[in-house]
């Protein structure tokens, strides 16, 4: 058996599986391809940052044992993949870039991985995060600095910047990420693969941190999701994702629904592609120009929609207050003690808008009683998109203003620049377009459609109706197949 021939890194998960089960290769023979790919490419990137190499020889070696032996397979039975350093597995290093966290040997898997490893799949490493998952960059003191296979001056993306970038160079066929505010689709975008935001609470987020190592409740607007090369992994990939934490499961179960079309003309689509308040970079704007042509072409007729519903700039600033509410939740109490006294003095100067760290120390330690209204404006917001909904199957979005942006570690999120046509406009625009879906708990798919003239990845956000997350991947597959997306990385074919 050659894996020459069989070409394993450009098989998708659900085609290795299938040759698993055939015994066309063996589940050893395809990680040891993968191991070889790490070893040979991942200096480069600085990708999968954990390896727990042995162990998945073992399990690999079981998988080939059980297919011998006719003995019952899990859909994902052999696949080797590596999964975000935010996710706790166990017997490894749950780092997630932070110092103190750096001798953490997680007890347990996470909820996800437990899911993960049920299906058959084999953990073979984990891959980098900014510290505590709070960069759209991926760097940290530990692990050092992701850079991007496209292009090694330009960052990877975050908070998922290490499983996207792994994606992307072929180091690993699937990957396990989180989102929170873009840290799927940011990194999916700019490293030209597919990266599923799910609707909220459809996958466990017990095992993941932040929070703190054995948190057990739910954190707001947080999810985890599946990153592919193939978007026909998405769907197999939340299959097994899906389902109610231990503490729900005696009283509910899910079942997504199945997607609306599979071709692009079954679709009924809504487009909202210019805003000023996030504005898109001109390299964004022609690919997507050439994907609207080829939407036509495919007898899809886009319906282009004049604002978003609850307003695009009033609706990401309730998601600032609630993710700030969040974080804020989340420092130390030295931090928290300090960023309280800091609102209050920057309070009495009027030095409390939105994006500066006057707004954020401000929203960060607000009362549960000015949580509380913006969670009921937030619900309505959600009615909102629900009737938007009933007229759409999909809503198709800039993933992010910009392509990959060099590395830049100096200063705050709130003092860096990044150029849009030309100008500096603010870091933290970054953060826009991925908010809508985030704040209101959509499903959004993220698909890339072409290249930059700089050669960097470009992509799309389509975002669907809660629940309706097999309709989003299916419009991205049906983008796929009428051709509209990228190659490979050069030198990672």
């Amino acid at each position: 058996m050659s894996t020459a021939t069989l070409q394993l890194h450009e098989q998708s998960a659900t085609e290795l599986a299938a040759a698993i089960r055939s015994e066309t290769c063996s589940a050893r023979e395809v990680l040891e391809h993968f191991i070889a790919r790490h070893e040979a490419l991942n200096t480069s990137i600085n990708a999968v940052v954990v390896r727990d190499f042995e162990r998945a020889r073992q399990a690999a070696d079981a998988v080939d044992q059980a297919v011998a032996d006719g003995a019952p397979l899990g859909p994902l039975a052999g696949v080797p993949m590596t999964v975000k350093d935010t996710f706790e597995a166990e017997g490894l290093v749950t780092a997630v870039g932070e110092p103190r966290l750096a001798q953490y040997v997680a007890p347990r898997d996470a909820v996800a991985v437990a899911r993960l490893k049920a299906a058959g799949a084999i953990v073979f490493g984990k891959t980098n995060t900014p510290r505590l998952a709070q960069d759209v960059q991926t760097y940290n003191d530990i692990y050092g600095t992701t850079n991007n296979p496209w292009n090694t001056k330009r960052t990877s993306g975050g908070s998922s910047g290490g499983a996207a970038a792994a994606v992307a160079a072929g180091l690993s066929p699937i990957e396990l990420g989180s989102d929170l505010a873009g840290s799927i689709r940011t990194p999916a975008a700019w490293c030209g693969v597919y990266g599923h935001k799910p609707s909220y609470g459809v996958v466990p987020m017990r095992g993941h941190i932040p929070g703190p190592p054995g948190t057990v409740a739910t954190p707001d607007l947080c999810v985890a999701g599946p990153i592919a090369r193939d978007p026909a992994d998405l769907s197999p990939l939340l299959d097994v994702l899906a389902g109610p934490d231990a503490l729900d499961a005696g009283a509910w179960q899910i079942k997504l629904p199945g997607p609306v079309g599979k071709r692009l003309s079954d679709f009924r689509v809504a487009t909202y592609f210019d805003d000023d308040f996030a504005p898109t970079d001109s390299s964004v704007r022609a690919a997507i120009q050439a994907m609207q042509s080829t939407l036509a072409e495919h007898g899809a007729t886009p319906s282009p929609v004049n604002t978003l519903p609850g307003g695009f700039a009033d609706s990401y600033d309730l998601y600032d207050r609630l993710l700030n509410a969040l974080v804020g939740a989340g420092l130390p109490d030295k931090l928290y003690t300090k960023a309280k006294r800091g609102a209050a003095l920057l309070g009495l100067l009027k030095r409390t808008e939105r994006g500066t760290l006057g707004g954020f120390a401000t929203r960060a330690t607000g009362s549960h009683r000015d949580w509380a209204a913006n969670d009921e404006a937030r619900q309505r917001l959600r009615e909102s998109w629900q009737k938007f909904f009933n007229d759409h199957d999909v809503l198709l979005m800039p993933a992010v203003g910009v392509p990959a942006i060099a590395h830049q570690h100096k200063g705050s999120l709130f003092d860096r620049k990044i150029r849009v046509n030309g100008q500096d406009v603010a870091y933290t625009q970054l953060f826009r377009w991925i908010a809508p879906a985030t704040l209101a708990g959509l499903p959004a798919t993220t698909a890339p459609i072409g290249l930059s003239p700089d050669g960097l990845p470009v992509a799309i956000q389509i975002v669907g109706a809660y629940g309706a997350d097999h309709t989003t991947i299916a419009f991205a597959r049906a983008l796929r197949e009428a051709g509209i997306g990228i190659g490979r990385p050069p030198g990672y074919e």
